[in-house]
């Protein structure tokens, strides 16, 4: 089977952690300085934040785009579950920089420091609610894409927490990290005020703690979500009610007696046996197989199907829906 070129490989990357990669490199560099300048600890968090973010959504892009790679000889059943070794990494990556945070912001409960050049912080933290917002509508939009469950208006954000966990893995990783990183910005900027305009300087290294375990939050959300993707999971009920739907559709299908998908990355891998009514010659029987082989395989979230053929035995296995035939 013939590998796609490197170039097309990174056009199907997953485009939320890339756009998601440059700009919090961005935020990470200007909140660097703006820490530096001021000496806010929050300030420091939220860099560590998005710097963290910036280095994980490099890695998930690079492994959504070596998700993609066809399946080899050596590797038949496709590239699936490495992006789920580079959320991984991630994860240890946003561990370590949530441990830096919460050890600075314990540092600042002690040593409550000076707040200076409060609007260049007011600034970058603006700035930094602009860029995470808008890159969390849009991986919002994408999760709704994904889990074919699309909306408008404000439902997008409803929708979006409603069908996380049927979207890529790269696009969920993306969607927990700017969802802390717009609530971590959002808390710095009122630390860095309350700080600046009041005496109350503890707020600062508190908020530094929060933004901590929002990232350690994040960490083990993500982590268990690709642990068990390693491991192999089951696809959500929503996909195995589309894919049976898909098989019933033909008239000669009376039952499913076994289905089973397989989740890798983004893509199902089927396994079912049918019960075709009695009495079909083998060659019709084996035509009705492709045919429903060939419908299956047209949907772009599965990889690979395998279909077995039984003759109906009279008793009903599967046990969802069966829609009604005219």
């Amino acid at each position: 089977m013939r590998n796609d070129s490197f170039l097309s490989l990174v056009k199907k990357g997953n485009k939320s952690s890339l756009f998601a990669m440059v700009g919090n490199g961005i935020l990470a560099i200007a909140k660097g300085a703006a820490y530096f300048i001021s000496g806010s600890g929050a300030m420091f968090a939220s860099a560590m934040h998005s710097l963290a973010d910036a280095v994980n959504q490099g890695f998930v892009f690079v492994g959504s785009v070596l998700a993609e790679k066809k399946p080899t000889e050596k590797f038949p059943t496709g590239f699936g579950r490495v992006i789920n070794l580079f959320c991984m990494v991630a994860v240890i990556v946003v561990s370590i920089m949530a441990y830096e945070t919460i050890r600075e912001g314990l540092h600042l409960v002690k040593h409550p420091a000076d707040v200076k050049g409060i609007w260049l912080n007011v600034s970058i933290l603006l700035l930094n609610i602009l860029i995470d917002g808008v890159i969390l509508i849009k991986v919002m939009k994408e999760i709704g894409q994904e889990a074919r469950a699309e909306s408008t208006g404000l439902h997008i954000f409803s929708n979006a927490f409603k069908h996380v966990k049927r979207a890529s893995p790269p696009t969920r990783l993306v969607f927990y990290e700017d969802l802390v990183a717009v609530t971590g910005a959002a808390l710095a900027l009122i630390a860095v005020l309350v700080s600046y305009f009041s005496t109350f300087q503890l707020l600062d290294g508190i908020v530094t703690i929060v933004i901590g375990f929002l990232m350690v939050g994040v960490a083990f959300r993500v982590g268990y979500d690709n642990m068990i993707g390693l491991i192999g999971v089951a696809a959500p009920k929503e996909v195995e009610d589309r894919i049976a739907s898909v098989i019933f559709e033909h008239e000669a299908v009376i039952d499913i007696f076994k289905l089973r998908i397989t989740q890798e990355g983004r893509y199902y891998h089927v396994e079912s046996y049918l019960e075709l009514k009695k009495g079909l010659p083998l060659s019709e029987a084996d035509d009705i197989k492709f045919s429903i082989q060939d419908k299956l395989m047209k949907d772009p979230d599965i990889a690979d199907v395998t279909l077995g053929i039984l003759e109906d035995h009279g008793n009903q296995e599967w046990k969802g829906s069966i829609p009604e035939r005219h």
